[in-house]
């Protein structure tokens, strides 16, 4: 589970892993993480996007064995991006081939706006993995002309026709992923994870004759394959060596068996074989099996998240997308936070939860502020803030999870710049100073509770299955949802300012309930186009849980909504009133998992997390004409260049900054294209 950057207002909304020897903290432990203060975060600006660069503070304070460690992780990573673009769309690495050779070799004029309109376009799809945007799941229109982009394909030579061609101009398979069930899930959706002739009742019914050997345990079936019809039946395409995807996936395992020969410890080396394992099989209780030696793998600096993990990009919640995130563990910070781990029952038998849905016992959550050293795939360019994993329930119950907040990542958007946004939308100057001493301290503690406390609160009913079953297409909106609503019901608890996360639990809480109503019910509005539902999982989260509390609220005038000189506010009025109604709304979600309730789940999000008021809209974007400052940012990544000595063996490795974005993207290209365009 991934929380994602809001990117407005610079609030959190929007974890995976051979001579094996034990291995001790070193310097790294002892040492205080320091940042440039004269970096320059910011690389470039286009259409709705704005690149950044991140720093890795504290790599000259690892071991050469760790850095190679990190360094094969990330080699690792990147040989699997060609993945994401296929899984994303069909024809995506058949447009991106036919986009970069023009880019790579027009020799025509450039100073004119049909070429930048083609590099912006060519940019778009970049930073999407695709033909369609990261976030609305929109397909990118271009902003030149058919007769323009035929001039040059002609001028490089540069060969692309049939549907991949058409589909840059017209409207078909213009949705990534339909969440409008009246539009048909599969049917609707561009995403490739399914043959064009698959509809979701065949998936159901597919997936409901596979049986798990031990129910309590169920494996997660159709997460690491692709389901196509051959000869009139259902078969999934594994991807896994030798299967689909077979030529990246090799390459993964070549660095994954680079990074098991230089693990830190054993639990670390055993996991990393297992992901092998994994990957040669295509075997989903390894999958499991891995998970669970992952988990319990938590000594050593370096840590990571590399497989087909998410499945927010699958209508029907069964795929994951392949992402790597590699990290070293910031020491300092997570020694901060470690109370959260500490207190994490205590959070649990203080929730306002029915006393059935509660775990007894809350077993090996572990949270750390970690470095990020590099990212892939649906990781990259668009980043998380936080992740929680493994995903599968009966693992977290067992076992425990493992919680990360990318504090680097966090720091370089905090450093980025602020965009005048606040000071529009929020309702008075108490709610501006609130925002600005303790907004980013509140996110912060935010993402952590979300995290930590949110993901690991709660159990299913004995015999209800897994959310994707029970829950279907609102499984990942419903669970983003309820972790957040863990979060914003403890920021406003004295509990957080006794265990030293703040100086002041009730600023903290105004600050965080203000930020969150005004983003869920105004300023993420300026994500979408006049017109459009709310369909990302992470968007619908907030709004259904702020036009809840809004509604619920009313009668009692918890928030005030505020017409002034024409413009709406939000005004929040009873912070303890609305801390109670974040609890009430608690309980009902963790019932709705707990007990499978589709039809609940179903009414809860789509009567208050999918339509938007359209005079609002047009208000808010009308408002934020004036910001030059982008609603969406990612990142490049550093790069690491390793040095050889006479034998070939790796003597150091220098960490650089990418040039800029382009060149980053040209250079994956030409180095870990793996997968043929068709």
């Amino acid at each position: 589970m991934k929380l994602k950057f809001i990117g407005l207002l610079l609030m959190a909304t929007p974890v995976f892993f051979s001579c094996k020897t034990e291995t001790t903290k070193g310097d790294l432990a002892e040492a205080e993480v320091e940042v440039d203060s004269t970096f320059d975060y910011k690389v470039e600006e286009f259409a709705d996007i704005k690149i950044l660069r991140y720093q890795i503070p504290g790599w000259e304070d690892l071991s050469l064995k760790e850095q190679k460690l990190v360094y094969y992780l990330v080699q690792a990573g990147l040989a699997g991006r060609d993945i994401i673009w296929d899984q994303n769309y069909r024809h995506n690495l058949k447009i991106r081939a036919a986009l970069e050779n023009i880019y790579a070799n027009y020799q025509g004029e450039k100073d004119n706006q049909d070429w930048q309109e083609f590099e912006t376009y060519l940019k778009r799809v970049w930073f999407s993995n695709g033909i369609h945007h990261h976030y609305s799941n929109d397909k990118i229109k271009p902003g030149f002309s058919k007769e323009y982009f035929d001039s040059l394909l002609s001028d490089t030579n540069t060969q692309l026709s049939g549907e991949a061609y058409d589909v840059i101009f017209n409207d078909i398979d213009s949705k990534k992923v339909n969440l409008d069930e009246s539009k048909g899930l599969l049917e609707g959706s561009a995403v490739n994870f399914y043959g064009e002739d698959v509809t979701a009742r065949e998936v159901e019914e597919f997936y409901s004759k596979k049986k798990s050997p031990d129910p309590a345990r169920p494996l997660s079936f159709g997460l690491n394959s692709k389901l196509v019809k051959e000869n009139g039946k259902l078969v999934e395409k594994v991807w896994k060596s030798g299967g689909l995807y077979g030529p990246a996936i090799d390459e993964i395992v070549k660095w994954l068996e680079k990074a098991s020969g230089v693990a830190e410890n054993e639990q670390q080396g055993k996991a990393l074989d297992l992901l092998i394992q994994y990957y040669k099989t295509g075997d989903l209780k390894t999958w499991d099996d891995y998970n669970i030696a992952w988990v319990n793998a938590t000594e050593g600096n370096i840590d990571y998240i590399n497989s087909f993990i998410e499945v927010y990009n699958d209508p029907l919640g069964y795929r994951g997308s392949y992402e790597n995130i590699v990290q070293i563990k910031d020491f300092e910070m997570s020694k901060k936070m470690s109370v959260l781990e500490d207190n994490v029952q205590w959070f649990e038998d203080n929730a306002p939860l029915m006393e059935e849905h509660k775990k007894d016992s809350v077993v090996g959550v572990t949270y750390k502020t970690v470095i990020v050293a590099g990212e892939a795939s649906d990781a990259s360019p668009s980043t998380p803030i936080g992740v929680n994993l493994p995903n599968a329930n009966w693992i977290r119950a067992e076992h425990g999870s493992k919680s990360v907040s990318l504090g680097n990542i966090i720091e370089a958007y905090d450093n980025a710049g602020s965009s005048g946004v606040l000071e529009e939308f929020a309702h008075d100057e108490e709610e501006i100073r609130l925002e600005k001493e303790y907004g980013q301290g509140a996110d912060k503690l935010h993402t952590a509770l979300h995290e930590v406390v949110g993901h690991a609160s709660g159990k299913l009913n004995p015999g209800v299955g897994e959310t994707k079953e029970t829950l279907k297409s609102y499984a990942s909106t419903l669970e983003e949802g309820r972790a957040d609503l863990v979060g914003l019901y403890y920021l406003m608890d004295p509990k957080i300012q006794e265990l030293g996360l703040t100086d002041s639990w009730e600023n903290t809480g105004k600050a965080a309930y203000d930020g969150y109503i005004r983003n869920g019910l105004v300023t993420q509005l300026r994500r979408l186009n006049i017109g459009d539902d709310v369909e990302e999982a992470h968007m619908r989260n907030r709004q259904w849980v702020s036009a809840w509390v809004f509604e619920k609220g009313k009668k009692e005038g918890v928030i005030e909504k505020v017409s002034r000189d024409g413009e709406t506010f939000y005004n929040i009025k009873d912070y303890q009133r609305l801390r109670e109604l974040f609890g009430e709304l608690l309980k009902e979600t963790q019932r709705i998992k707990s007990e499978g309730d589709y039809e609940a789940a179903k009414n809860l999000v789509e009567n208050y997390g999918v339509k938007v008021d359209q005079e609002i809209h047009k208000e808010v974007l009308k408002r934020s004409e004036q910001f030059k400052s982008p609603p969406y940012s990612g990142f490049v990544n550093p790069v690491l260049v390793p040095k050889t000595g006479d034998d070939g063996e790796i003597i150091s490795i220098d960490v650089e900054q990418p040039k800029d974005f382009a060149s980053q993207m040209q250079t994956y290209s030409r180095d870990y294209s793996h997968l043929p365009v068709e």
